[in-house]
């Protein structure tokens, strides 16, 4: 795993004046990748800091830059942020520490002043190229509240504590972040007749996620050891995975969601580092009567601080608050580290394990990261108790599932004594009609 270096020292300061706000989620210590364009204009990668962007296609350009930096900026420049997260982990600290310099006070303000933009002047897409997408079940209290509602008996499967759960996704309808999500169709479960429906979903929900982007691939049949496995993850961004809970109920058995899910999946812009997240590693969480790891799936190092502890945050607005200029009301809040029952190392060592092949850019769901109180859900589903209680909204509204013009809005932040507060921005769908 990655170790602290003088790209996290919170008394780091950069000549971009934004940057060094206290509230900012891109301070010098965050360095998040995006992938941008202005309107007419074509897509480039870029680093967000405060509240601009440095361009890396005008920065690569320059000619302050070290002689070993010039290559792993040249497919930044292009606009090919998978080509660069190819290179692997040593390229992306080298090309951290080397932005951090030059960006800090007493950095290359004089060379790359003309390579900051405003962040407003772009539209941002999906960071990167998905190639492949894996969701994964790793949120224990969701998978424990979703059983409850289809077996109280017996809510978690046997095999949840053994092995991390998972299914294939489409990365075709993975969405940048402020895409309309159009409510999906499908069959319904029957009524009464014993005859399904077809028709828009009653029963849109949210999904909060993070959302793991692999970086360097391994071999077609060669896994990766867990102890090896941080070192082909690039970088996390936040993730809503939509999903339309009243089509699932009908299609799940015996193979899993399918049209429930693969409508839209929501993506932040900003891919933040593992590197960034240095500072905020967390023990993986295991209670003592939980059966063994596998040897696969453990190390000592991933025990000690496998997890990310990562704040997170989801917000609704509703057509009629905005109309009335009322702000965005937060639903939930809840925290990754507690959340999640398995490591982003685990992920990457049981996906491989079988000897399946990962690539640049192939996108890692975790699954809804809920805690274990009602106030913590990371969906509809738990907090409204499958639909049987409705919550209230500001200015009289009620909601159980998601309605035509409502926005959802995930944020995340990690914030820690001895470290400088870092953000992944937002995560942002509007629901439009079928």
């Amino acid at each position: 795993m990655n170790t602290l270096d003088q790209t996290h020292d919170p008394d780091l300061h950069s000549w971009v004046s934004s940057a060094n706000a206290a509230d900012t989620d891109f301070p010098i210590q965050n360095l998040p990748f995006g992938r941008m364009r202005r309107p007419g204009d074509d897509w480039r990668i870029g680093v967000a800091i405060g509240d601009q962007v440095l361009d890396l296609k005008l920065a690569a350009g320059k000619s302050g830059w070290p002689q070993d930096v010039r290559p792993l900026l040249a497919p930044l420049a292009a606009g090919d942020l998978n080509a660069f997260m190819a290179m692997g982990a040593p390229a992306g600290r080298k090309l951290r520490g080397t932005l951090s310099r030059a960006l800090a006070v007493g950095g290359a303000q004089d060379e790359l002043a003309s390579c900051i933009a405003p962040q407003s002047e772009f539209e941002f897409g999906v960071p990167c190229k998905i190639g492949d997408y894996t969701d994964f079940y790793v949120g224990i209290h969701h998978a424990t509240a979703v059983g409850k509602l289809f077996r109280p008996d017996n809510p978690l499967l046997p095999n949840y504590k053994w092995v991390p759960i998972g299914y294939h996704g489409r990365a075709s309808s993975v969405v940048a972040s402020g895409t309309p999500i159009k409510r999906p169709q499908g069959q319904i479960a029957p009524g009464a007749g014993n005859v399904p429906s077809f028709g828009p979903t009653r029963r849109l929900d949210l999904e909060l996620e993070l959302g793991f982007l692999v970086g360097q691939g391994n071999a077609l049949g060669s896994p990766v050891p867990i102890g090896q496995a941080e070192e082909h993850l690039f970088g996390v961004a936040l993730f809503n995975d939509w999903s339309a809970r009243d089509i699932q109920a009908w299609e799940y058995q015996p193979l899993g969601p399918f049209l429930s899910k693969n409508f839209a999946s929501t993506l932040s812009p900003w891919v933040v580092t593992m590197e960034a997240l240095t500072p905020f590693r967390a023990p993986l969480a295991r209670s003592a009567g939980d059966p063994p790891l596998l040897p696969y799936l453990d190390d000592a190092a991933n025990r000690a601080g496998g997890a990310l502890d990562i704040e997170l945050e989801v917000r609704l607005q509703t057509a009629a608050m905005r109309a009335a200029g009322l702000a965005p009301v937060t639903l939930s809040r809840s925290n990754a580290a507690q959340a999640a029952y398995w490591t982003p190392a685990q992920l990457i060592a049981h996906h491989t394990v079988n000897g399946c092949n990962l690539q640049p850019g192939d996108l890692l769901g975790s699954g809804t990261l809920s805690g274990p109180e009602r106030a913590q859900a990371g969906s509809l589903l738990e907090l409204t108790m499958g639909g049987a209680e409705p919550f209230a909204l500001p200015g009289g509204e009620q909601r159980t599932f998601l309605q035509d013009g409502d926005t959802l809005i995930l944020a995340g932040h990690c914030a820690r004594p001895g470290a400088r507060r870092i953000g992944f921005g937002f995560c942002v769908g509007t629901v439009t009609a079928a």
